[in-house]
């Protein structure tokens, strides 16, 4: 099978490395275009990320040797890839403009940014729970004027522990959900080397965070509809979101009420049967099974358990009933994988699979 040709764009941020180490020996796809911005350019990727490196394994040699091109050499970018994976460290209209302008030329975007989360046609996708939002693209393509060009996003990282855990309790009604978050530091693209104050310490604020819980899950429960993409009304979320001293993996401590109040049994019942696209379709980063619940009650575990499946499953634990509300479980995702470039990487071997990614 010939191989899709792929660029990252910010390439030498934390993301984007992580991108490259997903991507190295990929089925679907093959690295030809490093990009970031003018500080990198030019140079050759192992002195961009000489000291700056933050994966545990050495980064590819071929990788080492390759130029990295700059974001604002979209025509050059455009020769040399039939798509781009996008993770840049700018503001959310610098971000925006730059997915554009490369959409309009013709490259797809799939992107780790939240830039365009919120844009109507644009898909925001966990590719287990909302696949046929894919199908709001044709409308994107429509207003941009493109043949080939789309923009597909990924939902932020946080969500990512307890919204698969939910969606196949929607059927039950779920009216009320209150969650925290405990998110490690890789999510602010740190390592402990980098953030030393973090060591033996717990923030109870992450900039943005608590909003991205609360709104997010909406639109990804929410529908097609003329051409956009309409959030749904309820449940009503309200979160809380915290740094803690951890180096990957996102927890949450989820407590439900539902309209029709399902038992413990059903609840584990369906988390154990629920399948999604992915694994429907047998995508090559997609978990056996995108829910695994653990009976231990010290289980999940971050530094246990967030490699679930390569770090792209989902682990749940816990599950009881509440004295306020109907039940509390714990939910785990491993935050730069399935909540970030590999997520992302799923959404792309979707996107292929389904035939929206194609070879020029």
């Amino acid at each position: 099978m010939k191989k899709l040709k792929v660029g990252i764009i910010g390439a030498t941020g934390m993301v984007g490395q992580r991108f490259i180490m997903l991507l190295n020996e990929h089925p679907y796809f093959e690295i030809t275009a490093l990009v970031a911005g003018p500080r990198s350019a030019g140079q050759k990727y192992g002195k961009a990320v000489l000291g700056r490196w933050k994966m545990t394994d050495a980064c590819p040699e071929r990788i080492l040797n390759m130029e990295v091109i700059s974001s604002d050499e979209v025509e050059r970018v455009k020769e040399l890839c039939d798509f781009v994976f996008c993770a840049v460290s700018l503001s959310k209209d610098e971000t925006r403009e730059l997915e554009e302008r490369y959409a309009k030329a013709e490259i797809p975007v799939v992107s780790n940014n939240s830039a365009h989360r919120w844009t109507p046609d644009v898909p925001m996708v966990i590719p287990e729970v909302n696949d046929s939002h894919l199908e709001v693209i044709a409308a994107q393509k429509k207003r941009l004027g493109t043949e080939r060009g789309f923009i597909a996003v990924k939902p932020n990282c946080s969500i990512q522990s307890y919204v698969g855990a939910l969606t196949p309790l929607m059927k039950y009604g779920i009216k009320e959900i209150v969650v925290t978050t405990y998110q490690a530091i890789s999510g602010a693209g740190k390592t402990f080397r980098e953030w030393p104050e973090m060591v033996d310490n717990l923030i109870p604020f992450i900039g943005g965070e608590e909003e991205k819980s609360e709104k997010e899950p909406l639109r990804v429960w929410g529908r097609v509809e003329n051409g956009e993409i309409i959030p749904a009304t309820s449940p009503a979320i309200t979160s809380q979101c915290l740094r803690v001293p951890v180096t990957d993996g996102h927890m949450a401590a989820v407590f439900v009420r539902f309209e029709n109040k399902p038992t413990r049994e059903e609840i584990l019942a369906d988390w154990q049967s629920y399948v999604g696209k992915p694994q429907q379709l047998g995508l090559p980063s997609a978990p056996e099974k995108f829910l695994t619940y653990f009976e231990e009650d010290n289980r999940p575990q971050t530094r246990l358990d967030r490699d679930l499946y390569g770090g792209m499953g989902v682990s749940v634990g816990r599950l009881r009933e509440d004295s306020v509300y109907d039940y509390k479980f714990v939910g785990l995702s491993h935050n730069t994988l399935r909540g970030a470039a590999g997520g992302a990487v799923l959404i792309a071997e979707l996107l292929y699979r389904e035939g929206y990614l194609t070879a020029k």
